[in-house]
């Protein structure tokens, strides 16, 4: 009987141990040029210091995997610098021919090799950050017969589905990896499809091993609605990114860890689509997950299991590196920010103060982190992997969603797909690949650029009353993966789960505001805190008379909505809109905001915990909204292209047209929810879902 098995050793594995020595060698021989302390006598020591670094690296990662295994990701991290060191220190101390005269003098060498082998790996063209799974990506070639990625470009089919039958793969069910690519329009990737920016999708595409089609994100279409329905299946605890509840008499804030699981208790059955052995990575909500790794909701459980995070942590010069790409991507950032302003691009907003850093460790530090994490789930053959790739939309928010910088972080997300891929061909299992995203972004000018004053301020003027001293509220959804991690951190202490970074760090309040102004993008919602029940339309008028003439009457609203004696009614300045009967008087303030704009009111504006009034910016000229917050590029309510959300599935994995709503002349899935009862489907007919 012929043995498939694949060698142990390859001309392949001997060629990529050369690179890596070679390389290796060049970022220590410049670094020790550069650093006074450190000196050899010969270059051949410089070699051999490059070997021993390897070998430590080799022999260190079994240990400190157990290590880790008890300790967590915060042990895995604190293991995998002092591994890190302790190799390099060996490496200029011990070795014959080589002196070093500190501590200092190491971890210089240690930075100054990473950056260099970091501007190498970019010199000669290699991808953004396929070093932090390179071992991985050796063994995958060898596994499927796959030596050069070149072989696999000229294959023609490409396997986009993950599912070549590659050496690796065995008789088991083929497994799903579901990559959301957050706030993704399928216009967005339309456009960057015909700019050549996402070869990897477009391969699959021109193959014909996917199929691209759009669905539509329901109003809220944010964030924390859609992965709750994507993975959950019900978006009702959710009526906007943040909100008044009643219940709890405080706001609720979905990057808040502590907020974040307690949205999933309300929302969860204990069967979300990554119940039966699934992995959830860098998401919002854990689907159920058994395994949950960089999870808000499970912050306070850890970070995950922490003998997956010592690749990341341990290799040699991979931690290092990605901090060393943090602070060019920090300084790219300001550049770019700059140069808009120079260039006099509008519309835009200030890119400053700690947006630059919070850009730079979304994407290069956690773009590296979750690379490495979900490659090590596919080469262990977990049934479905579930990852959230942030990257595009935080550029977005803050240069525009069609501006270059977004649309090249959505380029290097294309890549990392391409490298999950190619590990995954070398899996034990098949893997089929789906790409989602949960809501597409709307460019505009905010409220305040237009009228002159925040949608909080403008509220509290016409209601007479003083307005509270507020920091700026537009980033808060970037502080979500630090207020991960550190909650993470202090899961040990006093457990009061507080936000500890971002500018909604004082969610708890001890005293009982009259009123809460919040936006999600164009969508805002106004709360009279200290009634125990949602006001009616006369009641606001009788207490508050200039409240919704006044902002109907803003040049940056659209409607307001609020509750009459039939229902909630849209109301527009030369018109209203019964949403419950469809009864419209005068000139329909729905006009414009497409035939799905109705029943997306009537739906949110029921919700448990939505706002007394519901604002919907004015849409513009080409689709174009004005955030009720400080961001260029937003979504949350309707206009533009911020609800038409993708879905780029194998062919094979069909959508029955017997799920499809019509929107705007075009059948689609309608709603999150319907999008996890179609992956369900997809995975219970892949032999992956367990019971009902």
């Amino acid at each position: 009987m012929r043995d498939h098995r694949p060698p142990l050793v390859t001309v392949v594995d001997v060629r990529a141990a050369l690179w890596s020595l070679a390389s290796t060698a060049a970022g220590l021989g410049v670094a020790i040029a550069l650093v006074d302390g450190v000196r050899v006598t010969s270059p051949w020591d410089v070699l051999l210091a490059a070997l021993v670094v390897g070998l430590g690296d080799a022999l260190l990662r079994a240990p400190l995997r157990r290590l880790a295994r008890a300790g967590g990701a915060v042990v895995a991290l604190l293991l995998g610098l002092a591994a890190q060191v302790l190799v390099v220190w060996a490496a200029l101390t011990l070795l014959p021919g080589v002196t070093s005269d500190s501590w200092a003098d190491v971890l210089a060498v240690l930075l100054v090799a990473a950056v260099v082998m970091a501007c190498g790996h970019w010199v000669v063209g290699a991808r953004d950050n396929a070093y932090v799974v390179g071992d991985l990506l050796r063994r995958a070639r060898r596994r499927a017969g796959l030596p050069r990625r070149a072989d696999r470009d000229d294959a023609g089919d490409g396997a986009g589905d993950g599912g070549a039958d590659g050496g690796g793969a065995d008789d088991r069910p083929p497994g799903v990896l579901v990559v959301m690519l957050d706030g993704v329009a399928r216009p967005t990737l339309d456009h960057a499809l015909e700019a050549g920016l996402v070869p990897t999708m477009e391969r699959w595409l021109g193959s014909g091993s996917h199929r691209l089609e759009s669905w539509w994100a329901r109003v809220p279409c944010t964030t924390p609605a859609s992965t709750l329905g994507l993975l959950h299946g019900t978006t009702d605890a959710v009526p906007a990114f943040r909100w008044w509840s009643r219940r709890l008499g405080r706001r609720v804030v979905t990057n808040r860890p502590a907020d974040a699981a307690e949205v999933e208790r309300s929302a969860s059955d204990g069967r979300g689509l990554l119940a039966d052995g699934g992995v959830a990575v860098s998401t919002m909500f854990s689907g159920d997950a058994p395994t949950s790794l960089l999870v808000m909701s499970r912050a306070a459980e850890g970070l995950g299991p922490g003998q997956l995070f010592v690749r990341f942590f341990s290799s040699p010069f991979v931690l290092v590196r990605a901090v060393a790409g943090t602070v060019g991507e920090a300084l790219k950032e300001v550049y770019q920010g700059w140069q808009q302003v120079v260039r006099g691009v509008r519309p835009r907003v200030a890119r400053r103060g700690w947006y630059p850093v919070l850009r730079a460790v979304t994407n290069v530090l956690l773009r590296d982190l979750n690379t490495s994490l979900v490659a090590e789930q596919l080469v262990r053959g977990a049934p479905v992997v579930c990852v959230d790739l942030v990257d595009y939309d935080e550029i977005a928010h803050h240069a525009g969603p069609l501006r270059p910088e977004a649309l090249r972080a959505l380029e290097g997300l294309d890549r990392v797909v391409g490298l999950w891929e190619e590990i995954a061909r070398g899996a034990p299992r098949r893997y089929r690949t789906v790409v989602v995203s949960d809501h597409g972004q709307s460019l505009g000018a905010t409220f305040e650029q237009v009228v002159g004053r925040s949608f909080a301020d403008e509220v509290h003027r016409l209601m007479a009353i003083p307005a509270p001293v507020r920091g700026d509220r537009a980033d808060g959804e970037a502080w979500g993966p630090a207020n991960t991690a550190l909650h993470a951190l202090r899961r040990d202490g006093d457990g009061d789960g507080q936000l500890l970074v971002g500018p909604d760090r004082d969610t708890v309040r001890t005293d009982l505001p009259e009123v809460e102004v919040i936006g999600s993008g164009n969508l805002g919602m106004v709360w009279f805190c200290r009634e125990p029940r949602r006001r009616s339309a006369a009641e606001v008028a009788a207490r508050w008379p200039a409240l919704v003439p006044g902002l109907v009457e803003s040049p940056a609203v659209g409607f307001v909505v609020v509750h009459g004696a039939h229902g909630p009614v849209a109301r527009g300045r030369l018109g209203s809109h019964e949403l419950a009967t469809g009864r419209v008087t005068g000139r329909d303030p729905l006009a414009g905001y497409g035939s799905r704009a109705r029943a997306d009111l009537l739906r949110v504006a029921g919700l448990e915990d939505a706002g007394d009034l519901v604002v919907v910016s004015v849409v513009g000229p080409m689709g174009r909204v004005h955030a009720l917050e400080g961001l260029v590029g937003s979504h949350g309510g309707l206009g533009g292209a911020q609800s038409e959300a993708l879905l780029l599935h194998p062919a094979d994995l069909v959508v029955p047209d017997d799920e499809r709503e019509e929107v705007d002349g075009a059948r689609v899935l309608v709603g999150a929810e319907a999008v996890h009862r179609r992956l369900v489907a997809w995975l219970a007919a892949l032999g992956l879902r367990e019971g009902p």
